[in-house]
């Protein structure tokens, strides 16, 4: 039987004024997108496939699904296998010349799959994948300083295909460097994307070139190209110098690089970043030349501009997290790729009558790309499993480094450091001590990923001083347009703000304001802190260095034999517990069958019988023990999602990571100098401290 402590809350915060969403939804949610979307995006990506010479052979893609899994994730921990599905393809083999076709369902392999815990289980080992903070695709303006002068230039970042950088120079040039070759004038690649004449081009940026230096003008003059073809080969021959440049080779190659989507892809976030800078309303993922245009045009307004600023690219609208589907979709597209030239050269040296669709495709390739992902890739990590803290964890946090992003010796202060952005999306305190210090972070408590991969956090909506029901979520840019109060501002019952004048933050800079004014207020005092960092008691009396150690060192805590709910709590150590999934909750409302340490039966009320297995004395990838324990007696009545079984370092459904010790502050003979404690034998006799560890040999 659950019997908890009374709980009594001293807080002046009546509460969260939404539920705590999931905590590892970050990975499930992301994994699930992959199986359901991701891959179907694939396979319209990389099919149709057709034969290199007559064309005349043609494979499709009709759908896709995945098996069960073979075997269950206890047998394969048990056996060291990988936690896997069949993935199966059914493909549409087409002969034109014949003009019959073939259906045909292709085996593509054994794809890892999720646990409902958000983790891997890869020959026999959990691991967990790292979501990736990157810099977002789009457009971003940057800033050069020459003689105390800012010159401001630009950077096109796709998806995937070439970068283009745009700069001023001092004698007031626009020029662009294509994939970092030489610099040519921009007015070549406006004359390849369309705008062709002189005329034109004065035309189209009159309205802005208006300042004391006449950017265009200067540009035009150093252009020695004077028509669309011209303009094709000054390009060609600065992404490939030495070569002939005709203006048949330079118009193919160019044009490819920036007109066939397999080549050059902004992708759905870079247009969404790329539309919200330059006020801009399109769908297109290739670069149109209305891009190009409004580029120029606010490089020229910073340009005349005094006291204009460069983006900040540290700043989270500007960054955001690849988490586990997108970075194995990037790697099932190399596979993909492999596989597409392995059917490409079968269909030519095959006799067409007699091909099948299982006969053209190898997975093996696919496979491989995947496994690899897996096994070595720097964002796949062996999971931390010290205590069901360390593993939640391990599960939130997000690491500038890995393939595509930082590396430790590179990144300097600046991304490291806190930024204004950060608040209720990253933790600013659980961060490592040493080399990666700062470039792995931890989600905060309420944030949560939206589909373009942006950190997003809620907020409440307050109309004429009083706080509504309704919610909001933000990304970093669109908080900045809003007056925000924080979750410290005293409220009555019904919601309405008690002071006249509000502390708040208005447009992301922190000032007051009348209680009228206020848009938004936090949802919770611990909204901007991760889940560890939320477990300290009276965090806001800790300086931030030893916050920051207690938070990284509650991870390490090792499980005791007695578990022993905290006295002085939080209010999120069950939220911590029950979220670890190291709990067995009741599925459906009913009554307890049958009960023993290795097992539980539910009788539901409609009569079907679940068994639960319990876990016991298994070893974890940090060699402590898991071992859960019954919490309820045969006869007794449950109801859905009520615990049944507590895991490791949980009481009573929970986290319990230490034990309560009473602490006095005394000078003992001596015994106590310096960092020495005394420990009473009881703690040893009582086995307060008591862990077990299990090895293999």
């Amino acid at each position: 039987m659950i019997n908890k402590l009374p709980a009594k809350v001293f807080s002046s915060h009546p509460g969260p004024l939404t539920a705590q969403p999931n905590l590892v939804e970050i990975q499930t949610q992301s994994y699930n997108w992959f199986t359901k979307a991701g891959l179907k995006e694939l396979f319209e990506e990389a099919f149709p496939m057709k034969d290199y010479a007559s064309k005349d052979i043609e494979l499709k893609f009709v759908n896709y699904y995945f098996d069960e899994p073979k075997y269950d994730e206890v047998y394969a921990k048990f056996k060291d296998l990988t936690f896997e599905s069949p993935l199966r393809v059914k493909l549409k083999l087409i002969n034109h010349k014949a003009k019959d076709s073939k259906e045909q369902e292709v085996y593509f392999g054994d794809f890892p799959t999720m646990t409902d815990r958000g983790t891997f289980i890869i020959n026999g080992v959990e691991r967990v994948v790292v979501p990736q903070l990157i810099r977002s695709s789009g457009a971003y303006f940057t800033a050069s300083v020459y003689r105390g002068r800012k010159f401001f230039g630009a950077k096109v970042i796709p998806n995937r295909g070439a970068w283009l950088e745009l700069e001023t120079d001092p004698d007031g040039v626009i020029s662009v460097k294509i994939d970092r070759r030489r610099k040519a004038p921009i007015t070549n690649l406006l004359r390849i994307f369309g705008l062709t004449e002189k005329e034109d081009i004065l035309k189209t940026f009159a309205d802005v070139d208006n300042g004391p230096v006449k950017y265009m003008d200067a540009t035009l003059k150093k252009d020695s190209a004077k028509n669309k073809d011209e303009s094709y080969i000054e390009i060609y021959k600065r992404i490939r110098p030495g070569d002939l440049a005709t203006v048949e080779n330079a118009s193919s190659l160019i044009d490819a690089m920036f007109q066939r989507l397999d080549r050059y892809d902004l992708s759905l976030v870079g247009r969404f970043q790329a539309n919200q800078r330059l006020r801009r309303k399109s769908e297109a993922r290739l670069l149109e030349l209305e891009d190009l245009v409004a580029i120029v045009k606010e490089i020229i307004r910073l340009n005349n501009e005094q006291t204009a600023e460069p983006d900040d690219i540290d700043h989270l609208g500007n960054r955001r997290v690849r988490a586990v589907g997108e970075l194995l979709q990037n790697r099932f597209r190399l596979g993909l790729a492999r596989m597409r030239r392995i059917v490409q050269d079968r269909m030519s040296t095959f006799e067409p009558k007699a091909l099948t669709p299982v006969q053209l495709v190898n997975a093996r390739p696919l496979m491989s790309a995947v496994k690899e992902f897996f096994s070595s890739s720097q964002l796949s990590q062996f999971m931390d499993q010290v205590n069901p803290l360390a593993e939640l964890e391990h599960k939130r946090r997000v690491s500038a480094m890995g393939p595509g992003g930082l590396t430790r010796e590179r990144a300097g202060f600046e991304v490291r450091d806190v930024h204004r952005s950060h608040y209720g999306r990253i933790c600013p305190i659980e961060t490592p001590e040493g080399a990666n210090i700062g470039l792995v972070n931890h989600l905060a408590n309420y944030a949560r990923i939206n589909e373009l991969g942006f950190i997003e956090t809620p907020y409440a909506v307050v109309k004429n001083g009083k706080i509504t029901k309704e919610i909001k979520w933000m990304n970093a840019l669109e908080e900045e347009r809003y007056k925000i109060a924080h979750a410290g501002v005293r409220f009555d019952k019904s919601g309405n703000l008690l002071d006249g004048i509000v502390e708040a933050r208005i447009n992301g800079e922190p000032g007051t304001c009348l209680r009228g004014e206020v848009q938004l207020i936090d949802i919770a005092p611990n909204q901007a802190v991760s889940v560890a960092t939320a477990l300290i008691p009276f965090l806001e009396n800790d300086d931030a260095n030893r916050a920051l150690m207690g938070s990284n060192m509650q991870r390490q805590a090792v499980v005791s034999v007695k578990a022993d709910a905290p006295y002085v709590g939080t209010g999120v150590e069950e939220k911590a517990a029950h979220d670890s999934g190291h709990l067995i909750l009741a599925d459906q409302e009913g009554t307890i069958e049958e009960v023993d340490a290795r097992h539980i039966v539910l009788k539901s009320r409609t009569g079907n019988k679940i068994t639960y297995q319990l876990n016991k004395f298994k070893r974890s990838n940090q060699f402590t023990c898991i071992s859960q324990k019954p919490l309820v007696a045969k006869g007794q009545r449950v109801k859905k999602g009520e615990i049944l079984a507590d895991g490791p370092s949980t009481d009573n459904g929970v986290l319990a990571l230490g034990q309560n010790l009473l602490v006095a502050f005394i000078s003992w003979e001596g015994a106590n100098f310096e960092d020495a404690i005394i420990l009473s034998e009881r703690v040893v006799q009582n086995d307060n401290f008591t862990s077990v560890h299990i090895e293999d040999f």
